[in-house]
């Protein structure tokens, strides 16, 4: 199973919203710490109320197929569960597995956008579209 089926069956085992806040909230603090230097503007996502940080990887696969890894950090508890939950749903995917994904339909699905202020919704959607960006512009530079 991958990590966002983990998530995916942890949430389903939780009755209300309280339990589920507090699950993902324990979701950021198993983030895999971002370097000081990685805390830079180039990483900073932008549209987040908090502050909210991604670094991107690409790697070569056993096959020889880029992926993406990535790292997040932010200043609050909540966006740093958030961005456990985009890692879990995006990272160590290749350009096209990211831009398959649905992340919203994902998030959606786990109850979350009901429960996410409209300024949290704005920040998960900027680390989506940021997410997407970076995988859109590395497939775009394989087929040049």
């Amino acid at each position: 199973m991958s990590a966002i089926d983990d998530i995916r069956d942890d949430f389903a085992s939780l009755d209300d919203w309280e339990d589920r806040y507090r699950y993902v909230i324990e979701l950021g603090h198993t983030l895999e710490p971002l370097t000081a230097a990685a805390h830079n503007d180039a990483n900073k996502v932008r549209g987040c109320v908090s502050q909210v940080w991604l670094e991107c990887e690409p790697t070569a696969n056993g096959d020889g197929r880029t992926t993406l890894r990535y790292r997040g950090d932010s200043d609050s508890h909540l966006v740093r569960g958030l961005i456990a939950i985009a890692i879990a749903l995006f990272s160590d995917r290749t350009p096209e597995e990211i831009l398959a994904v649905d992340a919203h339909a994902a998030f959606r699905a786990l109850g979350l956008e009901q429960h996410l202020t409209p300024q949290r919704s704005n920040g998960v959607r900027a680390m989506i579209d940021r997410i997407r960006a970076d995988a859109a512009g590395l497939r775009l530079g394989a087929l040049s």
